[in-house]
């Protein structure tokens, strides 16, 4: 099967779970999914994250899911950038998410990375996410 977005599948594999009450979302493995969780795991979004390789030679994510009070902690996520309408943003015009409650994740030419962290690093980029 082919996927046109796999960052998209990756975070509808998620919202998915979540809505399922899973401990874990199992997901395609690839390294630009790797670098979302990265800033997922790093911003407390998520416990973590591993990879389990398989025996086709194919390797796919276990995703930790974090819950508070019984209530998923991503209340929200939504992809912003699609293979059809890529949005970008100027460190200047990054919008905040939920008041600054929530977290977007560029994609800059310093790597993938959380809003605040390309505010510090003074770059801007490609919206990929916006979690609350």
């Amino acid at each position: 099967m082919s996927v046109n977005d796999p960052i998209g599948d990756m975070l509808t594999r998620i919202r998915n779970a979540q809505m399922r009450g899973h401990k874990v979302a199992i997901s395609p493995a690839s390294k630009a999914r790797g670098w979302v969780l990265d800033v997922l795991e790093r911003e407390g979004y998520i416990r973590g994250y591993s990879r389990v390789e398989e025996l086709n030679n194919k390797a796919r994510f276990e995703i930790e899911l974090k819950y508070f009070d019984g209530a998923p902690v991503i209340q929200r996520i939504k992809r912003v950038s699609k293979p059809g309408r890529r949005v970008y943003s100027a460190v200047s015009d990054i919008p905040p998410v939920q008041n600054g409650l929530g977290i977007s994740i560029l994609s800059t030419s310093k790597g993938i990375m959380s809003d605040a962290l390309a505010r510090e690093q003074n770059v801007g980029g490609e919206i990929i996410c916006q979690v609350y």
